[in-house]
């Protein structure tokens, strides 16, 4: 960012000495502030994006937990099952407290499982805010290349064209804030 700081003002001061050249310099300039705000979106996005992934690995985790504890408590049900026990009450109050157990583990896992798909479907949306992002900001870099070509050349055609580019990076650096 240093190297395009100097080289801003660089070509700043060619356009202080032709004054034909000073739209392009505003332009360039312009085209500088929105290069570094759709990066900061995008390194935004991006680092939500990770927030997110991680909190939907940490619900499929929690996910897989539950779920052996309620396979253990079912193996311990069919051992029960099998097993001729002295206390045969006692054994009947084990079957249904694990019995219990195991419905409450189902409930539970339906509402983690949907959470974590939750998760998942926003680290989808996160991804391609963060595309549209990463593109406007290329756009938007090439565009403020191709403007400062029109200083050395003198040749206002690459000015329009980056213009355009940047238009077109402006447009879909922005759409990313839409995408929800």
């Amino acid at each position: 960012m240093p190297d395009e700081l100097s080289e801003l003002q660089e070509n700043a001061e060619h356009g202080a000495h032709e004054s034909s050249l000073a739209p392009v310099t505003v332009t360039m300039a312009i085209l500088a502030v929105l290069v570094a705000s759709v990066s900061l979106l995008g390194h935004r996005a991006h680092t939500e994006e990770i927030l997110l992934k991680n909190k939907s690995t940490d619900q499929w985790a929690f996910f897989q937990a539950k779920d052996i504890r309620r396979h253990a408590y079912e193996v311990f049900l069919d051992q029960l099952s099998v097993f001729t026990l002295q206390a045969g009450d006692q054994a009947e109050k084990l079957k249904e407290k694990y019995q219990k157990e195991m419905e409450r583990y189902k409930d539970e896992l339906r509402d983690i499982q949907a959470e974590a798909k939750k998760a998942e479907d926003e680290v989808g949306v996160q991804e391609k805010r963060a595309d549209h992002f990463d593109l406007g900001e290329v756009l938007l870099e090439a565009a403020l290349v191709i403007c400062s070509i029109t200083l050395l050349t003198r040749k206002r055609f690459y000015w329009a064209f980056g213009l355009i580019l940047g238009l077109v990076g402006v447009i879909i650096g922005a759409s990313g804030l839409f995408i929800h």
